[in-house]
């Protein structure tokens, strides 16, 4: 399992709503600037599915991010299963005043785990900016 974290310093309800609501979804889940989410549908409850477009700005190439939620514990954890059959577990944890947030996901086989944890760490990251930017926090 390759794993991520973040910490933002907002209510547990606030970072979930930003996490699960296709509205918001839509506005942070690329790991660069020239990348953006044109489309999030997201079914959130077990043997729900969700779907994220993730394309690049210029048009050069985009895809679907797909899978099935196995379990959703309510402000606290989901986990799903992506497309190819992977695992992810996404833990929320408010603790001193922020959410915390610990993703475990299994690594496929064709990138570097290097690589991976980067590119999956740099889209918790823009969460982390735009969840903290839309509870107005400085």
């Amino acid at each position: 399992m390759i794993t991520v974290k973040t910490t933002i310093p907002l209510s547990l309800k606030e970072v979930w709503d930003f996490w699960t609501s296709p509205e918001h979804i839509e506005k942070w889940n690329f790991a660069s600037e020239d990348w953006h989410c044109p489309k999030a549908v997201n079914d959130l409850r077990p043997d729900g599915k969700f779907s994220y477009t993730m394309a690049a700005k210029d048009g050069s190439v985009a895809f679907d991010f797909t899978g099935k939620y196995t379990s959703i514990l309510p402000f606290s954890a989901i986990s799903y299963q992506i497309e190819d059959g992977r695992k992810v577990t996404v833990e929320f944890e408010f603790k001193e005043g922020s959410t915390h947030i610990t993703e475990r996901f299994e690594p496929e086989t064709i990138h570097s785990h290097e690589l991976q944890q980067q590119g999956w760490q740099s889209i918790l990251d823009e969460f982390g900016r735009y969840a903290t930017k839309q509870g107005g926090v400085k």
